[in-house]
């Protein structure tokens, strides 16, 4: 396979169907920031990997999977015409684990300064890429039709990539670092 086409020379890519779009189109910014999250992902995998949370590298390798079905989905300008490859129940078939990583660490009342151990540190960096996913998945869900279940999905992950960064810090002794001016927030 060659890597390079010459297509996008000119500004422009091909979606789902062979649409081109500029690079900087809102549906083109939305996949290409669940790629970046993608990225991150595997940067923390690795990292918790060499600190032995294998059940973390097993989550993360799985919602990996899942982005590029949502990616799939974000690249699809028609998805009427298109199958849909990020299901319904993927937001909800996150949140077990996300119950399960929670309660690792002590629970939370104030907003945190990101960080810890260098898995969890990553974790937090994937966590705020998914984010951004998000904010540009709902800036192209208000000019275009984008399937719920990515928007979910992506929201849900972010919870989940949060909870496991603080379970990471958890299971090394590392206690979250409160933002000093921060109410209670959460209850």
């Amino acid at each position: 396979m060659r890597i390079y086409t010459r297509g996008g020379d000119r500004g422009k890519t091909a979606l789902i169907g062979g649409k081109r779009r500029y690079k900087d189109d809102a549906r083109v910014e939305a996949y290409g920031a669940v790629d970046e999250a993608g990225a991150f992902i595997g940067l923390a995998a690795a990292h918790l990997r060499s600190e032995g949370h294998e059940d973390m590298v097993a989550v993360l390798q799985e919602v990996a999977q899942r982005l590029w079905d949502v990616g799939a989905d974000l690249a699809a300008p028609d998805p009427g015409e298109h199958p849909m490859r990020t299901p319904e129940g993927a937001a909800a078939a996150l949140e077990p684990l996300i119950d399960r990583y929670a309660s690792e660490s002590e629970p939370i009342r104030q907003f945190i300064l990101r960080g810890g151990t260098l898995g969890a540190a990553y974790l937090h960096v994937a966590c705020t890429v998914v984010r951004r996913a998000e904010r540009r998945a709902v800036a192209l869900m208000r000019a275009e039709a984008v399937p719920a279940p990515t928007i979910q999905y992506l929201n849900r992950a972010s919870d989940l990539l949060f909870v496991m960064a603080r379970a990471a810090n958890a299971r090394a002794g590392v206690g979250d670092i409160p933002y000093r001016q921060s109410p209670d927030v959460f209850r």
